[in-house]
């Protein structure tokens, strides 16, 4: 074995030296295993060192593997992750065989993400037309104008640029293991990385290169076996996999599958590709309980109700809205007997039924994919859904002020809104483009949301009740008006304003993403009439509450304003609650109710047990009132 030369030895203490700040976290370690997988095969040949760089750099890489998982936060599953990976080191020492190491190091990268909860692929299927061109600008000056590592800049590259049409190469890397080089680089090449590009722009090259080492026939069979449905999968699903793996359980069926998906990644842009996401979860979850893991079984049951079937549950609610109701609770139901261990033949009957439920529902979306009305329907009940509470409030708020004669502090409460729909946006595109917004961390923001909510409503409809007296109203804004004009009250009136819109602005958003990808082409111009017509419904609703306010005696204004808002208050902490649960920070069990999520009323104990709480206190607040007033 030759000795490394000195310089290329100082070069390797500079890449393996800043090597732990790639892999800091679960995606780092990921980015390290995809490139041990595979790079690998191509330093070891037959048991002898091919590459004397290259081994030096898979031996120290797994050296720094094992560290980087010691480092990473306490998990029942970590202890396995690490002797995995003391295997794989041993195996690298041993110069074992290429095919098992890499073998080992893919089976160790999906063992970590479902351990750690790492999301192996995009939010919704990338769009290609712009890529050419962006493959164009970004890469096409040292991988070449079709990707064959002959670029104009390849000559002066040591290592050289990959050549995407290299099949053995390309069949030991996945989809995300693309992204994760063009999001990080690569350390020792000329493979920065591309901060400059956002999240859709990354995948999109990662799926366009992906499908280069292809060829026409393959995906020609692919579109086939795709339109007969011979195998199904889930945009997670062919991100996570390499050729190699597809072909390992599928055969050229699968390669074949993949070489068209990769092509076409619209074609997963329906119901059935995130009703697949929710499948896939629960088998997970039920093959984790088969081994007595009862947290990640927990985990991943509680993923495939917010990854999967939340996302589609309002498109679907429109046309199928009792089997919708039905897999929402026997989702609740399968989570709650996790949590309490139950036997494992019960919970893979509660799977069986579930998915038997989804197929239906797919089965149905299928045959009657959103048309004009349909889509006008679904796009009007989101919108009228997500806004009447927030609107309620509003209007309930501002007909306060202008019968109390306080239109100065309108803007206040203008003020509340505007931010919060912008913040609902601003949202969106961290969530898209920034960071990584998972399921139960979005029902964890709408839950604090509605629980602050109804705490500000709770304390602003008691001090309504308090002025129900017209004389007692009169001495406040006599008495405290010139004070509270000149101090910083009125900013109560922005928060509330805020957490009443921005509960629903973010949902709102994601449910018309998702309408957006069900709707036919022809059909889509019906999502913005739907939205406007559902925005006009909810404008006049506080036209006429302003309207009506302004024809009521001042005590009884205030005594009903004061009910709506005590009413939404018991409405937001059952969302707020029932968010909670949905996320996984609350415990569920279950109730033989009906559950109507407009008015917050959902069948758990904890939700009903917060609500009747909420009403005791309401009640005892009133009739000390009476009491005082008497």
């Amino acid at each position: 074995m030759n000795a490394i030369p000195p310089l290329t030895f100082l070069l390797l203490l500079f890449v393996f030296g800043t090597l732990p700040v790639l892999a800091t976290e679960p995606r780092g370690v990921l980015h390290t295993l995809d490139y041990l997988s595979v790079d690998y095969p191509g330093a070891v040949v037959d048991g002898r060192v091919a590459n004397e760089l290259e081994y030096a750099e898979q031996v120290e890489f797994s050296t720094k593997l094992v560290g980087d998982l010691q480092a990473l936060p306490e998990n029942p599953g970590k202890e396995r992750l690490l002797e995995r990976a003391l295997e794989l080191q041993r195996l690298i020492q041993d110069k074992a065989p290429g095919a098992e190491v890499s073998h080992l190091a893919r089976h160790l990268a999906q063992a970590v993400a479902e351990t750690y909860q790492v999301t192996l692929a995009p939010r919704r299927p990338p769009v290609l037309a712009q890529t050419p061109a962006l493959y164009d600008i970004h890469c096409a000056q040292c991988h070449g104008s079709n990707g064959r590592g002959d670029g104009p800049e390849a000559a002066d590259l040591d290592p050289p640029p990959i050549d995407f049409h290299d099949r053995e190469r390309a069949f030991q890397r996945s989809l995300y293991g693309l992204y994760s080089a063009i999001t990080r680089g690569v350390d020792g090449t000329a493979m920065r990385p591309f901060d400059e590009l956002d999240d859709e722009q990354r995948w999109a090259l990662a799926f366009y290169v992906g499908a280069k080492a292809f060829s026409q026939e393959e995906r020609e069979r692919g579109m086939a076996l795709w339109e007969e449905d011979v195998l199904h999968w889930d945009l997670a699903t062919l991100t996570a996999l390499t050729p190699a793996e597809a072909e390992e359980r599928w055969g050229m069926d699968g390669v074949a599958l993949m070489a068209y998906l990769r092509a076409h990644p619209e074609a997963l842009a329906d119901t059935g590709s995130v009703l697949g996401r929710a499948r896939a979860l629960l088998a997970q979850s039920l093959e984790a309980a088969r081994t007595g893991d009862w947290e990640s079984a927990y985990q991943n049951a509680v993923a495939a109700y917010l990854e999967g079937f939340e996302l589609v549950e309002p498109i679907l609610r429109t046309t199928q809205a009792e089997r919708v109701a039905e897999i929402e609770n026997l989702m609740l139901l399968y989570r709650q007997k996790v949590r309490e261990e139950a036997p494992v033949d019960e919970l893979a009957d509660m799977v069986q039924r579930i998915d038997t439920l989804l197929d239906q529902a797919e089965t149905y979306g299928e045959r009657n994919r959103l048309t004009k009305t349909a889509t006008f329907i679904g796009s009007l009940v989101i919108i009228l859904r997500e806004g009447l509470e927030a609107v309620l409030v509003l209007a309930a708020i501002a007909g306060v002020l202008i019968q109390g004669g306080r239109r100065d502090a309108l803007p206040y409460l203008h003020a509340g809104w505007i931010g919060a729909l912008a913040a609902g946006v601003l949202t969106w595109v961290a969530a898209n483009h920034l960071i990584t917004l998972t399921g139960a961390g979005r029902e964890l923001t709408e839950g604090i949301t509605a629980l602050a909510a109804a705490v500000v409503l709770l304390y602003v409809g008691f001090w309504l009740h308090d002025k129900t007296h017209t004389d007692r109203w009169r001495e406040y804004v006599r008495e405290r008006i010139q004070k509270t004009l000149h101090g910083g009250a009125l900013w109560i009136l922005t928060g509330i304003a805020f957490l009443a819109v921005y509960r629903e602005a973010f949902e709102t958003v994601l449910f018309y993403q998702a309408l957006w990808m069900q709707a036919d082409d022809s059909a889509r111009n019906m999502l913005w009439t739907g939205m406007g017509t559902g925005t006009i419904i909810l404008l006049a609703l506080i036209f006429a509450i302003l309207r009506l306010g302004r024809r009521l005696p001042l005590r009884q204004f205030f005594s009903i304003n004061a009910a709506i808002l005590l009413v939404l208050a018991v409405s937001f902490i059952g969302h707020g609650v029932a968010a909670l649960q949905e996320a996984g920070w609350l415990e569920i069990h279950s109730l033989p109710l009906p559950r109507w999520d407009l008015v917050g009323l959902y069948p758990t104990m904890e939700t009903i047990g917060a609500q009747l709480l909420t009403i005791a206190l309401i009640a005892w607040v009133y009739w000390r009132h009476n009491r005082r007033s008497g």
